[in-house]
């Protein structure tokens, strides 16, 4: 997988040299960072100008935005994205549809967003990560890269780590305990002492509809549960069992 980044801060994505994917970089992925600033329309570094009909802020100009696209090879573009508020939201589906591209190039806008010939011309999807404002689309990327490069194969060692992942079914995951067995006169949940395997993964299962139902209900009107989630809910709901 490659990613291609067009940005003003390209040390921004040092941060993801950082933790359990920077062993991959490099690897099962690469990240390559375009300055939108060397394409600037003057000495002073600009890239951005005052809207057209007058408003707050700036906008940035599509002709050094294209001009950075440029200087990516062809064979690599691949699916453009830009990072917009006003974009779809992400989430676990997209990120691993995602997932299965060989290139993704990341448009990362500032000030006022992008000029929209640029995005009409260039852009293949506007992606947002939610329903509030940052500072840039740098931020953005970097949480879109995170997500999609750990369902990349590989990345993650432990695979079924990326598999229970909370959304990864569609469901937020349960409670997890560690030691001490007894923390502040808590005790952890006897059924994951047991060593009863087949009722500790009930008791999994169980918990994650339970968190989902109490904390995010509108995932559970969205997944088609098995009979035995039906089931392991219906018997909660009835008689409170944890």
């Amino acid at each position: 997988m490659n990613f291609n980044v067009l940005t003003i801060f390209p040390e921004i994505f040092s941060v993801l040299n950082t933790g359990v994917l920077s062993k991959e970089l490099g690897k099962s992925f690469f990240i390559d960072c375009y300055d939108i600033r060397k394409h600037a329309i003057n000495k002073h570094g600009q890239i951005d100008s005052k809207p057209y009909g007058g408003g707050e802020g700036m906008v940035m100009m599509p002709k050094p935005l294209k001009n950075s696209l440029k200087d990516i090879p062809k064979s690599k573009a691949g699916h453009v994205i830009y990072l917009s508020p006003q974009g779809k939201k992400l989430n676990q589906t997209k990120v691993v549809e995602l997932s299965k591209k060989k290139s993704i190039t990341l448009i990362c806008g500032r000030y006022e967003g992008i000029d929209q010939r640029f995005i009409d011309s260039y852009v293949d999807e506007e992606i947002s990560i939610g329903d509030f404002v940052i500072s840039g689309g740098e931020f953005a990327a970097v949480c879109l890269i995170d997500a999609v490069a750990r369902n990349i194969p590989g990345a993650i060692g432990n695979k079924d780590s990326v598999l229970n992942d909370t959304f990864s079914n569609g469901l937020l995951k349960g409670h997890v305990y560690t030691r001490p067995e007894k923390f502040e006169e808590i005790e952890v949940p006897e059924v994951l002492l047991s060593g009863n395997h087949s009722k500790i993964k009930d008791w999994n299962t169980l918990n994650s509809l339970i968190q989902t139902k109490l904390r995010r209900p509108d995932l559970l009107n969205k997944v088609k549960l098995t009979k035995k989630q039906k089931k392991l809910l219906e018997e909660w709901e009835s008689k409170d069992i944890l």
